[in-house]
């Protein structure tokens, strides 16, 4: 018990240290800013760690953080496989494929009423549809390889680009582009110049939300027929085998390709959308 009891009153003091911290003056600075959520979550594996070791939890139910690092270590040939599989093949290239057409999408929406009208709707009702329930199709349609993983990325993620961006389009106030009018600016000059840049902070938007998606769709698509690697393939073997330090090995690559994805496209945010109110309280 006494791994509990030490764990407990080191989560307890970093909690107050990081409390105290967190009201000082200096808590605006970027590099407190950073310290304070990454002492948070080394306490919380300081606790997981404490509970694990003082309660005698069994690996089957939980394993502890540092039996989860020690399979991280030994198996990272096949972690790094699993991961270019599912990340870099599947959910990357449905990213990109899924948010480029839901912004050339967008973009004729805008253009056309009647799309607006017809298109939409079936969008919404697209986006409705259980991923348990596309999946298996998708894979049957274009195979176990990547690209089944791919579709289904693509499907989750069209929409909610989509709609931030027919969004951000329609944002521009009347008498800007009236001005644009003035100028004799054609529709791809306004488009280009005025409405597309306008739109940017809506289409981060969606392209924030959509990083999540993608990841999430690669990884359960691969439940529904995989080869023999990949994130979701490795978890739910070794959930068959009761090899909980493998799940939760993949768990962890997961949420660090997850975060390391959205703070990429945070950062592209940041520099081309530097203008905006947003960003510049940020600073």
């Amino acid at each position: 018990m006494s791994w509990f009891w030490g764990a407990v009153l080191f989560w307890l003091a970093a909690w107050a240290f990081n409390a105290w911290l967190a009201r000082q003056p200096v808590a605006a600075t970027r590099a407190v800013g950073l310290f304070v959520p990454a002492l948070f979550g080394v306490t919380l594996l300081v606790l997981w760690e404490g509970i694990v070791r003082g309660l005698n939890v069994p690996g089957v139910i939980l394993p502890a953080p540092s039996a989860i690092w020690g399979t991280i270590k030994a198996s990272v040939p096949v972690l790094w496989g699993d991961f270019v599989q599912t990340i870099l093949k599947g959910a990357l290239s449905g990213y990109v494929i899924g948010c480029g057409a839901a912004i050339l999408t967008a973009i004729a929406i805008d253009r056309s009423p009647f799309l607006q009208r017809g298109l939409l709707p079936v969008g919404n009702f697209v986006a409705a549809l259980p991923i348990v329930g596309i999946a298996p199709i998708l894979v049957m349609w274009f195979g176990f390889d990547w690209q089944s993983k791919a579709a289904v990325v693509v499907v989750m993620v069209f929409f909610p680009v989509l709609v931030n961006t027919v969004a951000g389009l329609a944002a521009t106030e009347r008498m800007q582009r009236d001005l644009m009018a003035t100028y004799s600016a054609s529709y791809v000059q306004t488009l280009l110049k005025l409405r597309l840049p306008a739109a940017m902070p809506f289409i981060f938007n969606g392209l924030k939300i959509a990083t999540t998606l993608a990841l999430i769709g690669a990884i359960v698509a691969e439940f529904f027929g995989s080869p023999i690697r990949g994130m979701g393939f490795r978890i739910s073997t070794a959930v068959g085998q009761l090899a909980l330090d493998m799940v939760w090995a993949e768990i962890a690559v997961a949420a660090l390709a997850g975060s390391a994805f959205y703070g990429l496209v945070a950062a592209a945010e940041k520099a081309v959308t530097f203008w905006h109110p947003s960003q510049r309280g940020r600073q």
